[in-house]
């Protein structure tokens, strides 16, 4: 009698050792949670928290107006948010072997999925074949893991340094430019000018950060420029970039057409004054007179509703996480967590003012999404790994220092 009490005791007792494992595992000194960059993730959940305000303001009166549930863009936005957030914990609870042995397979998987694009799988949105449905109401666009993809393959080869070298030689620097050429032709080919755009100062910015000598370096700014000068020459861009192009440099040239919805987004940033009409309260947003205002003119919902104050904090939230990222960068212990880090902090520096730019109408209309604000699963998800990797590296640094 007495064993069969002590062993019922014992199998009580198993699970709460084990609950108190995983606790102390999560919540230890060492656990990813307690040596989490906190500053960064509180920029990076206010972003998230504000976008989804603004989404849902800019959303709500036109499915109102259709008849559609007025909450289904902030209910996807949050089910986007929470799957992100997944994936951050997932991510940053590896170690920097782990990644750099997921690199490859995460280089492959979005090369396959660029390539699928092109392929009646893919979907045209906005002139450019970049989405594959999967059913449901539900879209993934891979060239948003490629900006991912880009940085961790060319961050593998160039911190892959020969005995007694400091720098990478041309044999790596090539091999990384090669590799990251294939995503980028296969953007090319969508085409996607915004993306790709993305993806080229990537490379180029990694290789820079390498160390690669200055001989080499300028071979590769002839060469970008000889890329560029055959686009051109060649007439390989689209129709509707040449206008965006067009509508561009000449804003008053087409203002009911290719120039119409830079023009709108000016005219919604600069009617929000210094502290905006509120959310909710803007005529010219529940009019839907900006387009994709949800997505890639979510900056212009800033201007409108929260004003110059509230663009001032969205910009100094964007600044403290790019600040956090170079941080991390500066004080990485090796040169791939280095190149990671600056990786990603070039990724949302560019994309940011590229969205932000093409709204107030310094950048040509190029359709990047304004990170952790504007809608969208994809760049959601892409973003939110993007914050995991900078918490990688952050406790590899702080696990060698201590």
């Amino acid at each position: 009698m007495s064993w069969a009490a002590g062993h019922r005791r014992s199998q009580q007792v198993l699970p709460w050792a084990a609950i108190r494992r995983a606790i102390a595992k999560v919540a230890g000194r060492d656990s990813a949670l307690r040596q989490a960059d906190w500053i960064l993730l509180g920029a990076v959940l206010a972003l998230n928290l504000l976008g989804t305000a603004l989404i849902w303001s800019a959303t709500q009166p036109l499915l109102l107006a259709q008849g559609a549930n007025p909450h289904t863009f902030l209910l996807k936005q949050l089910l986007n948010i929470a799957l992100g957030l997944i994936l951050m914990l997932l991510v940053s609870s590896m170690n920097s072997r782990h990644i750099r042995l997921l690199a490859p397979v995460l280089y492959g998987l979005s090369c396959l999925g660029l390539a699928a694009v092109l392929t009646p799988l893919g979907s045209i949105v906005n002139g450019a074949r970049s989405w594959i449905s999967l059913g449901g109401g539900f879209q993934i666009e891979p060239s948003e893991f490629a900006k991912l993809s880009v940085i961790l393959i060319s961050a593998m080869i160039l911190s892959e340094l020969r005995s007694g070298a400091s720098r990478p030689g041309p044999r790596s620097a090539g091999l990384a430019i090669g590799l990251a050429a294939i995503p980028i032709i296969e953007v090319i080919a969508e085409p996607d000018l915004g993306v790709t755009t993305v993806l080229v100062l990537l490379a180029g910015g990694l290789v820079v950060l390498a160390g690669v000598r200055l001989r080499w370096l300028a071979l590769m700014a002839a060469a970008t420029v000889l890329a560029v000068t055959a686009v051109i020459r060649l007439h390989l861009l689209k129709g509707y970039q040449v206008s965006r192009l067009t509508a561009f440099l000449n804003p008053s040239a087409d203002p009911r057409g290719t120039g119409y919805s830079a023009a709108q987004a000016k005219i919604a940033i600069g009617s929000g004054g210094l502290h905006g009409t509120g959310l909710f309260h803007s005529q010219m947003i529940a009019g839907s007179f900006v387009p994709e205002q949800h997505t890639d003119f979510i900056f212009a919902v800033v201007g409108n509703e929260l004003g110059f104050a509230g663009a001032l904090a969205v910009l100094a939230l964007l600044g403290l996480i790019l600040l956090r990222a170079l941080r991390i960068a500066a004080r990485s212990d090796d040169q791939f967590g280095m190149l990671v880090a600056a990786g990603i902090a070039i990724w949302f520096a560019v994309q940011a003012f590229v969205n932000i730019g093409m709204t107030i109408g310094i950048m040509p209309v190029t359709g990047l999404p304004l990170p952790f604000v504007s809608y969208g699963g994809s760049a959601m998800f892409a973003d939110m790994i993007a914050v995991g990797l900078l918490q990688v590296v952050r406790r590899r640094r702080r696990v060698f220092a201590s």
